[in-house]
């Protein structure tokens, strides 16, 4: 019997995932908790900044998408699936924070760090703006959505704290593959049984952790 793999991510952001762990013999079901939505709002103003920080593939797309006027200045960001974002507009990353965290990202950016704008998600955590002072500007919210109905799994791959608590909300339980530090987090706060954690943030990891848990309920069924 084959495995069946919940994936959890906004439309669009599950394909390539649904791909590799068809590739692998598991059966992917997209079912998005959550939706990403841009905030209105005019091109941002980048004159007098030293560094610009964006943390999500999410960031990326809102951050191109609302336009800005002076100079780009180095654009630092969190793991490679952002670094791939930004690199699709014609913009090279000076830094790459390889944990998928804002600690991550602020352990590494030098210091002086100048001054810094952080464009992001609404309601944000504000490790960048208490870290390095950086200026905040929310790009986009996340909107927690409610399907109906849930559909059976074997295991549930969670990408952000938000999905964390809109499954565990669901009163559904079942395994789960975080993949992170900080979605562990809110699994753990909200009751998830978090059975695997990439061990890198980004598409290659969250592949790999979802293929190790799914192996252990293969065996468990044998």
């Amino acid at each position: 019997m084959s495995v069946r793999v919940v994936l959890t991510r906004a439309a669009g952001g599950n394909g390539a995932l649904a791909a590799r762990l068809r590739a692998a013999g598991l059966e992917p079901v997209e079912c998005p908790l959550v939706a990403v939505e841009p905030l209105p709002g005019g091109p941002l103003e980048l004159a007098g900044y030293d560094r610009l920080c964006l943390t999500s593939r999410h960031g990326v797309e809102a951050f191109f998408a609302r336009g800005f006027t002076g100079s780009l200045p180095p654009v630092a960001v969190v793991g490679p699936g952002t670094a791939d974002a930004l690199r699709a507009h014609g913009v090279e990353p000076v830094v790459v924070a390889e944990v998928s965290t804002q600690e991550g990202l602020a352990e590494v950016i030098p210091r002086p760090a100048g001054r810094v704008l952080y464009a992001g998600a609404e309601g944000a955590r504000d490790v960048l703006a208490r870290e390095l002072g950086a200026d905040v500007v929310p790009l986009y919210r996340t909107v927690e959505l409610r399907p109906d109905p849930v559909p059976e799994a074997d295991l549930v791959v969670l990408a952000s704290a938000s999905a964390a608590r809109v499954f565990a909300a669901l009163g559904r339980p079942a395994p789960v593959v975080s993949i992170g530090p900080v979605t562990s987090a809110a699994a753990h706060t909200h009751g998830l049984d978090v059975v695997a954690e990439a061990e890198t943030h980004d598409l290659d990891g969250l592949a790999e952790a979802v293929k190790l848990a799914a192996s252990r309920i293969g065996s468990s069924r044998s």
